[in-house]
């Protein structure tokens, strides 16, 4: 299948959700995007539930990313940042993204403005207290006055907000999660609501809820500048019209077919 470079626009981040679990016969397209090294890393998967998983994120992650650059998935390089957050080694224009996945979903947050971070989780019984571990003292009190049977909930919203803000940061473990505070109610816009050394960040970042099955929480955040922003949910089906001559992957060298490629990803 072959595409035209996909295009965002001012002030939207898109973003893309799918499956890591695929029937077996879609399994080579996503092995023939990986790069060498990201196919040896596969390899290193003790599980293969973990395996395949892997390579259908990265392999999704890359046909993705080729389309909005017009380039083939497995010609893309990737680099990462001093506190390793991915970026492309090289894009001209500019093209931002963030990947998160869990319990076998993976969404992607693409933008051509801004510095995003995305993150999801599934909602299940917390077996220690990740609250007082990590998050401030502001919003331990606040999940503190939260009714018991809304506790869980409210706590995977300020903890998905919290990642999505580290990831777009960009800082990685070097940002406590305690040197900021975010909103945690369930209506209106999530904010960011402190930022130590700071006082500025609140009013440069935005933060929104994802759109997701039940059971799953998810927020994306953006270094805006104080624009708004929207987010703009896309699939391989809402991109259909976008078809043209442009392959989403080279040819592979390192196997001489698919049915290679596939035979080396089912047995690892």
């Amino acid at each position: 299948m072959r595409y035209r470079p996909l295009t965002i626009g001012p002030d939207v981040v898109d973003i893309w959700r799918w499956p890591l679990d695929v029937g077996m016969d879609d399994l080579p397209r996503y092995v023939t995007a990986l790069s060498d090294g990201e196919f040896a890393r596969a390899s290193r998967f003790v599980h293969e539930r973990d395996r395949l998983r892997f390579i259908v994120g990265r392999g999704k992650l890359r046909e993705i990313i080729g389309r909005y650059l017009g380039v083939p998935a497995r010609r893309l390089s990737f680099a990462c940042n001093a506190f390793g957050k991915p970026r492309l080694a090289a894009s001209r224009p500019p093209l931002h993204f963030n990947l998160s996945h869990t319990g076998g979903m993976a969404v992607l947050a693409v933008s051509d403005r801004y510095h995003v971070g995305i993150d999801i989780e599934k909602i299940v019984p917390l077996r220690e207290d990740v609250a007082g571990h990590f998050f401030s003292p502001g919003e331990r009190l606040t999940l503190r006055n939260v009714p018991p049977d809304g506790y869980l909930e409210a706590f995977y919203r300020c903890w998905t907000r919290k990642e999505a803000f580290v990831k777009a940061h960009g800082a990685g473990l070097s940002l406590p999660l305690e040197a900021f505070d975010v909103s945690i109610d369930s209506v209106g816009e999530p904010k960011l609501l402190r930022l130590e050394g700071d006082p500025e960040a609140p009013a440069q970042w935005r933060l929104l809820n994802l759109a997701l099955p039940a059971g799953f929480v998810g927020a994306m955040a953006a270094l805006t500048a104080g624009n708004d922003i929207s987010l703009r949910y896309r699939s391989d089906e809402t991109a259909k019209d976008m078809r043209e001559e442009m392959p989403l992957a080279a040819p592979v060298r390192r196997a001489s077919s698919n049915n290679q490629l596939f035979n080396r990803a089912s047995r690892m």
